[in-house]
């Protein structure tokens, strides 16, 4: 994870007095609160992309099943548990945003190409899943079909920033 540094605009700053311990400590602690405020820029990119001709549903189910799989095996994109101000704990969730994109089929197809060609983790939903019920049926309807054959409707990615944009290019943002 990389943080991109940008310091605070004219009119936020203000000059500080280093000639005392208290100013010192002020300052520190000034600082370390201005490097959490600061934006965070991470080196990976999650990505999804839907095929632009599914309902409103599918594409908020296959969103969850696809991104499910990435948390599920690869372990660096989940950050730390949540809890709230009474104390009350939360699962953890992503460390990072997912970017959502959509496209029409010949452009997923593409993507999905060049997913398998950079070895990049990837989940896979297609059109058969949406007439099963369960994992197992699930997972028997994709080995059912070569892979140049699978009439994929969602795909997500994780990887290198530069890697996964290669792999949406052609797609656009979801709406």
């Amino acid at each position: 994870m990389q943080r991109t540094y940008k310091t605070e605009p004219w009119s936020g700053r203000q000059s500080r007095r280093m000639s005392t311990d208290t100013t010192a400590t002020a300052t520190t602690a000034g600082t370390a609160t201005a490097a959490a405020a600061e934006p965070v820029r991470f080196d990976t990119k999650i990505a999804v992309l839907l095929r632009d001709d599914l309902e409103p549903w599918q594409r908020l189910n296959v969103t969850s099943f696809l991104v499910s799989g990435l948390g599920s095996q690869i372990p660096e994109v989940i950050g730390e548990p949540y809890e709230d101000a009474d104390g009350v704990g939360y699962l953890p969730m992503f460390r990072q945003p997912v970017m959502v994109f959509e496209a029409s089929k010949e452009v997923l197809v593409a993507a999905h190409g060049r997913a398998l060609t950079r070895a990049l983790p990837r989940s896979v939903f297609t059109s058969d899943l949406f007439t099963t019920g369960n994992d197992r049926d699930n997972r028997a309807a994709v080995r059912a079909v070569a892979t140049a054959e699978l009439d994929v409707v969602g795909l997500a990615v994780y990887g290198p920033r530069n890697g996964v944009d290669k792999v949406v290019k052609g797609a656009r943002m979801h709406p």
